[in-house]
């Protein structure tokens, strides 16, 4: 290859990288990885690198774009690590510019370099890079520069490491809110790199600053930096450093610093002592779970099953239980909700009795509640308490709850409950099941909505897993089989999507002693749409048959004889599949395969959904 044909790639990168085309740029910058590869390492080095450099676009697309492909193992293209660090230079330009997600990426970047290069390296490339940042007069850089200091702290002398500290405390102290915000952001992970002394000394004052610095943006980001000096220090020394801070945090005036504290309080709690907990935190976590703001009671109810494992049951008795009855009321939803899916949790720490004593009323009353959400997440969180109390002493309230949620006018909500009954099931057993929510199990089936009888197929067989085969023969296949004579056609459909879903669950007897005739009996179906569907469904049924030789009899006599007739139909969707469901079928007839299944929806799902969300089953 000449000269002039090597120049040919990166000829093509400069002019699609000038061109007016956003696309086309992003298209070469994608392709700068292939581009080095071509040039190799030492053109890429020399010619590469200086045009990045020199020619940075405007556009943020570009920018995030080139950002993100020089922190995706670039460092190889030039040859190896001990270049790495002539990355830095475009790195460092876009850790400048406007555009907060092109700065975070190339930060990203730079810290990915960092830890392929060496001490000389850094001293010599990334700290000065470092020093340019954070002394930027542009409060952009600045901000990049707090995120750097972490990756290098660590691989550094003694001098240099001074210098660090200095630096990242002078963005402590900057005049822009948006720096001290991104120092605070990257406090905690910069004092894990430090000495417990060097955070007493250095680290705790500046986090003192920014925990009470005017700006709530800023004051709130300090909440993960406490937790992380906190894990830092010994429990003596956290009361004694931190003790104030955290009541400070805990009683601030900015409802979303105390947000964050209550979202993240079981980590606090965790990183300092059992003294500590019990003396302060529990009067700060009743506080945050009384909070005017319903953001924050929200966050705490969240919270309530990971505190209440590092306190004894007295006082979950004592002082957390009234805050649950509190919030089991709250005029917030969204705290109703919070609490739903984690009161379940205090069950196996408070044992049967408390349980039943304390616990099981305000769960069976938030099984009442009027927002489904509530209902929804309690019964998700069932088989917590059942394990504790057992399914007796819910059966009676539970019942009300599900039939309900059940027939919620909010289509998704039918979807949800309609995702628990395996669930429920498993539970309560078969007879409890077969009295109570057969039934509706089998209601789902003729909903109006496709998604909810998609779903109600999908449930029938992971009842028929729970239950047993000789269950879904007597129970459920029954009813599935009476819909496949129905006159209107969407009941028909189901009856094919149902034993397509259940077919895998079934063993050769069920199949040809119970659904096989009900297929066939589809195949002259009036509908092109039932009749592709039930070659499908015989695709499923001869991988199923196969496994047995008395089903690849059946296969022989019955489903290759069906997909044959099929095979000749006027609608070409039908043909097609039945084309394909006779291959799989002459194959299975002679011995046993391992087919993937195909999926139970298919060219027609757009038109049931349609057809479902506009046209009652019943019409």
């Amino acid at each position: 290859m000449d000269q002039d044909d090597q120049l040919y790639p990166i000829a093509i990168l400069i002019d699609e990288l000038k061109s007016d085309d956003v696309t086309l740029r992003l298209n070469a910058i994608h392709r700068i990885s292939t581009i080095a590869l071509a040039l190799g390492p030492e053109r890429a080095r020399d010619e590469l690198i200086p045009f990045l450099q020199d020619s940075l676009d405007d556009e943020d697309e570009v920018l995030l774009a080139l950002a993100q492909e020089l922190g995706s193992g670039f460092v190889e293209y030039l040859g190896g690590p001990q270049y790495a660090h002539l990355l830095l230079g475009p790195l460092e330009n876009l850790a400048a510019v406007e555009e907060t997600v092109v700065r975070e990426k190339a930060s990203e970047s730079i810290t990915k370099v960092a830890e392929v290069i060496s001490e000389s390296q850094i001293e010599e490339h990334y700290i000065p890079l470092l020093k340019r940042l954070s002394g930027g007069d542009w409060f952009t850089s600045r901000t990049s520069a707090a995120s750097l200091f972490a990756a290098v702290y660590g691989k550094v002398g003694q001098k240099t490491q001074e210098d660090l500290r200095k630096m990242f405390g002078a963005l402590c102290n900057d005049d822009t809110p948006m720096v001290r915000r991104a120092a605070a952001r990257d406090l905690g992970a910069f004092a894990k790199n430090l000495s417990k002394e060097l955070v007493v000394s250095d680290v705790i004052p500046l986090y003192r600053k920014l925990s009470t610095d005017d700006q709530d943006s800023v004051r709130l980001l300090t909440v993960q930096d406490l937790i992380a000096i906190a894990e830092v220090l010994d429990h003596a020394e956290t009361k004694t450093y931190l003790l104030a801070s955290i009541r400070g945090a805990v009683w601030d005036k900015s409802w979303r610093v105390r947000y964050m504290v209550a979202d993240h309080f079981v980590k606090l709690a965790s990183a300092v002592g059992e003294d500590v907990v019990r003396d302060d935190l529990v009067p700060a976590f009743v506080a945050l779970l009384k909070d005017n703001e319903a953001e924050v009671r929200t966050a705490g109810a969240g919270q309530i099953p990971g505190f209440a494992k590092l306190v004894d049951q007295d006082i979950i008795l004592a002082r957390l239980m009234p805050c649950v009855r509190e919030l089991s009321t709250d005029n917030s939803q969204h705290v109703r909700a919070a609490l739903g899916t984690q009161i379940s949790g205090l069950a196996p720490l408070l044992g049967k009795d408390a349980t039943i004593e304390h616990l099981l009323p305000l769960f069976l009353q938030l099984l009442k509640d009027d927002f489904p959400d509530v209902r929804l997440n309690i019964i998700s969180k069932l088989e917590q308490v059942n394990e504790i109390i057992g399914i007796d002493l819910l059966s009676q309230s539970l019942l009300p709850a599900i039939v309900e949620l059940a027939e919620d006018k909010q289509w998704r909500v039918r979807q949800a409950i309609i995702e628990y009954i395996p669930l429920l099931a498993n539970q309560l057993g078969v007879e409890f099941f077969d009295e109570q929510l057969s039934n509706l199990c089998m209601s789902w089936l003729g909903d109006t909505v496709f998604s909810i009888r998609e779903a109600a197929t999908i449930n029938l067989k992971k009842l028929t897993d729970v239950f047993g085969i000789q269950w879904a023969r007597q129970t459920i296949i029954p009813k599935v089989l009476q819909m496949g004579v129905h006159p209107n056609y969407l009941y028909r459909m189901t009856t094919i999507f149902a034993i397509t879903t259940m077919a895998p669950s079934l063993n050769t007897s069920a199949i040809t002693d119970s659904v096989l005739a009900t297929v066939l009996s589809l195949v002259e179906d009036p509908i092109p749409n039932i009749r592709f569907n039930v070659a499908r469904a015989f695709e499923v049924l001869a991988s199923v048959l196969s496994q047995e030789p008395q089903g690849r009899g059946v296969i022989s006599s019955k489903i290759i004889p069906a997909l044959e007739k099929l095979k000749e139909d006027s609608d070409a969707d039908v043909r097609f599949f039945a084309g394909k469901g006779l291959e799989v079928a002459l194959v299975a007839q002679n011995e046993a395969v391992a087919m993937p299944l195909p999926a139970v929806t298919g060219t027609n799902a757009a038109a049931e959904v349609g057809a479902g969300l506009t046209k009652p089953l019943g019409q």
